[in-house]
């Protein structure tokens, strides 16, 4: 069984799919590997790292995949790269494929047997291999880092000889694992902290980290979470009422932190061009959600966005990629986890088990065709 591990190709992703620790178990499971040349440098590894850990260094993407059985990587394969692949290859990574039909599409075509990582089902057996949980929480934390580093003054009440400094006020919209952690980060800090999602059950949580919760907490809102915990899409009589109390709410914030996220669609907008100009000067927006549209109206992808009054609307790209060390230690063990569901470990072979739940939850693309039910042709 070869496993390849190539650099990413995206210019802002700087995160690797396998850490020394995680290629010394894939060699452990039987795997020879492979990894191209400079594949780790932006995480902080360098060939020699995974050399000692056992693995071979291939001067090119084009070497490293070889060949190779199996392909672990951060990003989809794009349509350049699988050239390079051999058919009946297997390629694990995070797909993004929802809007980008044409990759699935070009990956069947080229035989490869795709896995979208992000598809994992939140089970208990799952939870090890969760990558959305693992790169999420990141995120969450860099957010506020990331706002505290934008806005001009310091986050928690300091009484000084010469005066007091008042807390920040921390605004967190979305109470996912980015924004729980977004929560508890911004409280260790020191800052005020309010946080609001649709989902019910995310009140609790809040309020279990110290911060209080915002929300109009109606009967649509008691049942606004789907079986599988993600948010529903909400009613536009909602949606009014709810971005009637979040622009009297925002308009008093220092740092505002939106994460919020649909699966398979794009990122609804929370904040208007209205909110945004009824903040401070100097107030920060940390949008999570920019690289699906953004949840704030003035956000842009890759940029960071000073309005007329003087508000800073920051849209990173892969924020997880901004603690490219720990973001790639996390993955490598999230894939290590699943890559260890699909090898015999008797004869030390790739063998998945094609009615495995998770096998069934991820697969894309198998011998030719797009096999996933959200992306068969229609």
């Amino acid at each position: 069984m070869r496993v390849a591990i190539p650099a990413e190709t995206e210019a802002n992703e700087t995160r690797v799919a396998a850490t020394p620790d995680s290629i010394k178990k894939l060699i452990a499971l039987g795997a020879t590997v492979v990894v191209q040349s400079g594949a780790g440098v932006s995480s902080g590894i360098t060939d020699t790292d995974y050399v000692a850990a056992g693995a071979t260094i291939a001067g090119t993407a084009e070497e490293a995949l070889a060949d190779a059985d199996l392909v672990l990587k951060v990003r989809r394969p794009a349509a350049t790269e699988l050239a390079s692949y051999k058919r009946g290859a297997t390629v694990i990574a995070i797909m993004d494929p929802y809007g980008h039909e044409d990759a699935v599409a070009a990956m069947s075509q080229a035989g490869v047997n795709a896995y979208a990582m992000e598809f994992m089902p939140r089970i208990t057996r799952a939870q090890v291999m969760d990558v959305l949980s693992s790169q999420a929480n990141l995120a969450g934390y860099r957010a506020v880092i990331d706002g505290a580093a934008e806005y001009g003054r310091a986050l928690p009440m300091m009484m000084t000889a010469a005066g007091t400094v008042p807390a920040a006020r921390i605004f967190i919209m979305g109470v996912g694992v980015a924004g729980l952690q977004a929560i508890a980060t911004a409280r260790r800090l020191g800052a005020i902290v309010t946080a609001t999602d649709v989902r019910p059950a995310t009140k609790e949580q809040v309020e279990s980290l110290g911060a209080k919760f915002v929300a109009v907490e109606d009967d649509e809102f008691k049942q606004a979470e789907t079986a599988g915990g993600y948010a529903k899409e909400m009613s536009a009589e909602y949606k009014a009422k709810q971005a009637a109390l979040v622009a009297a709410h925002i308009a008093k914030q220092d740092i505002v932190i939106t994460t919020a996220l649909i699966p398979g669609r794009p990122a609804p907008k929370l904040i208007s061009a209205d909110m945004v100009h009824s903040m401070r000067a100097g107030s920060v927006i940390i949008d999570l959600a920019v690289e699906r549209g953004g949840n704030c109206e003035l956000a842009a992808p890759g940029e960071t966005v000073i309005t007329d009054n003087g508000v800073r609307i920051v849209g990173h790209l892969n924020v997880p990629g901004r603690l490219a060390a720990t973001a790639s230690s996390l993955y490598a063990r999230n894939l290590l986890a699943f890559v260890e569901t699909l090898v015999d470990k008797e004869t030390k072979t790739f063998a998945p088990k094609w009615d495995d739940e998770l096998v069934k939850a991820t697969l894309l693309t198998r011998d030719g065709a797009v096999v996933h039910p959200n992306f068969l042709p229609k």
